[in-house]
């Protein structure tokens, strides 16, 4: 029996600005000529384009990339294209779509599917490398604050297919049905004056009872004493505190045991303090999250030292980190083999036509 199909989104969750796209708005202007010159000259050759990768990940947008195709096109019933699936392994050079057809009819969609590909699989792979260097910890996505607001949905899904746990917004989660979690941030807690112990209530008591309390504890410098205090004042209520301080500053838990390690912002053993002081105050239950400035290769050296975290928060390595660049080249013409040198079709066995 064949192995059962997975599944694609719905091209209308993407809420593509269709008529804009087909008018070439998004379109490199080199490809919105070539078309132009093709239907003046009547000319309809009908090609194979290869999409490749150009280095190995983890391949999300396909969804986005297929979506594109199938709204904005001239024609989709004149196309056939096979294509991977999203959170597929892909190597260097490796064929993640094709599209068949009259090249004139999608030739303005090249720079939307490239540019799509390359981004939602950088997040893609850099929260799949955060996950498996945390595993079986979880790892929430809060990449939102390190870009431009427009492109959050599909973001969200990328890190999501990565295996994020949970996202920061409510348009993040919006392609995979989840709502966006989050802490008691700073700025509540300057709008009490400092008070992060009226903060966090304030918090709690505004939002829903399944709601997540999670505390901003490093205010003051001093994470510990704020922890107990906090945990202290919400009998039970608060779910986990997050250590986010500075990587300027030493906590004040910190500077007895300077000399040995690196003091300055979050390191293990401040985790260590936190965890040992909930610890001795019977709040077993409360977890700690840290985020500032964490990407896999620090999740890593943070899970060799055994300190005690609950949850990794990831924003800016997820977002920047590294470049995942794909190409789009014609490798047929009219049944011909016709390409650029060193871009001729690679087929590969793993695509599935896509419905």
């Amino acid at each position: 029996m064949p192995p059962r199909r997975r599944k694609r989104l719905d091209p209308a969750l993407f809420d593509l600005p269709v008529e804009k796209i087909k008018q070439g708005c998004f379109t490199d202007r080199y490809f919105q000529r070539t078309r132009e010159i093709l239907k003046s000259d009547e000319r309809d050759p009908v090609v194979v384009l290869q999409v490749s990768a150009k280095s190995a990940g983890y391949l999300s947008g396909i969804d986005e990339s297929v979506a594109l195709l199938k709204l904005c096109s001239d024609d989709w019933s004149a196309l056939t294209v096979h294509a991977l699936y999203e959170g597929d392994r892909v190597e260097a050079w490796d064929t993640v779509m094709t599209i068949e057809g009259p090249y004139a009819r999608f030739a303005h969609l090249e720079t939307l599917y490239l540019g799509t590909l390359a981004r939602r699989t950088r997040i893609c792979t850099n929260t799949r490398l955060a996950v498996e260097a945390a595993r079986p910890k979880p790892v929430l996505f809060f990449g939102a604050r390190h870009d431009h607001w427009s492109p959050q949905a599909g973001d969200g899904f990328a890190a999501f297919v990565g295996g994020a746990q949970a996202v920061s917004t409510e348009t993040q989660g919006s392609l995979f049905g989840a709502r966006g979690v989050g802490i008691v941030p700073h700025a509540l807690i300057s709008a009490y004056g400092g008070d992060a112990v009226v903060a966090t209530k304030k918090f709690a008591d505004h939002v829903q009872p399944d709601v997540q309390v999670i505390a901003d504890v490093d205010y003051h410098n001093d994470c510990v004493g704020t922890t107990i205090a906090v945990a202290r004042a919400l009998e039970g209520r608060l779910w986990g505190v997050r250590l986010d301080t500075s990587e300027n500053l030493v906590d004040k838990s910190i500077v007895p045991a300077m000399g040995t390690f690196k003091p300055t912002g979050v390191n293990p053993q401040l985790v260590w303090n936190v965890r040992n002081a909930l610890d001795a105050e019977g709040l077993g239950e409360v977890k700690v999250v840290v985020g500032g400035g964490f990407d896999a290769a620090r999740i890593r050296a943070f899970e060799e030292e055994k300190a005690p975290v609950d949850f990794y928060a990831v924003g800016a390595a997820i977002m920047n980190d590294g470049r995942f660049d794909f190409t789009g080249d014609i490798v047929t013409v009219d049944g011909k083999a016709e390409s650029k040198v060193g871009r001729e079709l690679r087929p590969n066995p793993k695509l599935e036509k896509v419905k």
